[in-house]
């Protein structure tokens, strides 16, 4: 099995992932907080989704979908197009307000971006160096490996908040 098997194999996991924490629930179930400083599922999955979407474009050297497909313009956020949620508080993420449909199209959008681009490459493309803005400089399979990591963390924080809110 190659390398990028193993990351596509992955990148299935979060979509696998993604359609159940958001799937049948109400725009308000999808934007509640379990309390004012945490984040929601809507903002969860919006996040997860934008990061995906901007390191792996940034990697392939394309526009991301965000722009390129119109899903800013969809989702219309009061936030900068560049945005993809690092850093935001709690005010912004009470801004992330959408519907399990849009988010759940967003993410296949993205996903399918990503196994078209991961089908693009060899084993031999993820030492390519991405970002060297950091020691060591960031390879292409450093920064996919971080993108799986980041988002697996947020979907199964979405899946536990959706746990809690469809119990109450």
């Amino acid at each position: 099995m190659r390398t990028v098997d193993l990351l596509t194999d992955a990148f299935e996991r979060i979509r696998d992932a993604v359609h159940p924490a958001v799937q049948g629930l109400t725009v308000d179930q999808l934007a509640a907080r379990l309390d004012a400083e945490a984040n929601s599922i809507a903002w969860l999955v919006w996040h997860l989704t934008r990061i995906q979407d901007d390191h792996v474009a940034g990697a392939a050297g394309v526009e991301q979908a965000w722009t390129a497909d119109g899903w800013a313009d969809r989702f219309g956020l009061p936030f900068d197009h560049t945005d993809t949620g690092y850093g935001q508080g709690p005010a912004e993420v009470a801004e992330v307000r959408a519907d399990a449909a849009l988010l759940a199209s967003y993410y296949d959008a993205v996903h399918a971006r990503t196994l078209s681009y991961l089908g693009s490459l060899d084993d031999g493309d993820l030492t390519r160096v991405v970002d060297d803005s950091w020691d060591p400089p960031i390879t292409l399979g450093t920064r996919l490996v971080s993108v799986v990591a980041d988002d697996l963390q947020h979907v199964g924080q979405a899946a536990y908040i959706r746990g809690v809110i469809t119990r109450q």
